[in-house]
């Protein structure tokens, strides 16, 4: 697994190279939007560590050019940003990244992040080789898209069609963050009435249904939610 680290502090971009060389992932580093751009054109990388503010392009751009015209669906983005606030994050996440850190950041919180885009990466491809994306499980949790059903610790668990979508969504992608706008795109669709203020809505009752399970589903406060990865 290869990733690209883009990023113009020289230290920062060195501190997460030796984090991703820890976790076994090889990396190119480029310090402007420009030089990441040549990097994505000429090399195949799994993972992005993009910073939100560059010399020339912003890592907002790089993002959609990533998920543009280079269709990378299954490549894991991951911003490092000093930028906190919500609108801020909720554009980077709508512009296709998975996750975000803040600057200045925890070196667990970062490896903890990475390897959780490792993983869902890695499930990913062992499902396209299965040719298989019926069914997801995850903690407890099954998910069938043929049948329509959903089960907890082999309990069928009965969900509204927004409910069953959403969960879809989340289940899909752990550790993934997706915003309100993401899932409501990601699930509209013939008898699905969901806004973005509705969401909140669906997933409380959804956690209910859950039952213990419910924890599984978290929330990212003024984000949107995830399903938690692997412990």
């Amino acid at each position: 697994m290869k990733a690209l680290i883009v990023e113009d502090e020289n230290s920062i971009a060195k501190l997460i190279g030796v984090n991703l060389k820890s976790l076994g992932i090889d990396f190119d580093i480029a310090p402007t939007g420009n030089s990441a751009i040549a990097c994505i054109d000429s090399n195949n990388y799994e993972i992005f560590i993009l910073d939100r503010m560059l010399p020339d392009l912003t890592g907002v751009e790089i993002c959609r050019y990533i998920r543009g015209p280079k269709a990378l669906t299954t490549a894991g983005i991951l911003f490092v940003t000093a930028l906190t606030s919500s609108e801020s994050i909720i554009e980077g996440l709508d512009a296709g990244a998975d996750d975000y850190i803040t600057k200045p950041f925890d070196i667990g919180v970062l490896k903890a992040r990475i390897t959780s885009l490792k993983r869902r990466i890695e499930a990913i491809t062992k499902e396209d080789a299965q040719h298989d994306s019926k069914t997801f499980q995850h903690m407890g949790i099954t998910v069938d898209t043929e049948s329509v059903t959903t089960k907890v610790d082999e309990k069928l668990v009965k969900l509204t069609v927004s409910e069953f979508k959403i969960l879809c969504v989340l289940i899909s992608s752990p550790g993934k963050v997706f915003t309100r706008k993401q899932i409501v795109d990601l699930i509209k669709g013939e008898n699905i009435y969901v806004t973005d203020r509705t969401v909140d809505t669906h997933v409380f009752a959804l956690r209910k249904k859950l039952g213990e399970k419910s924890k599984v589903i978290e929330t990212v406060r003024g984000i949107g939610y995830r399903v938690k990865s692997e412990e």
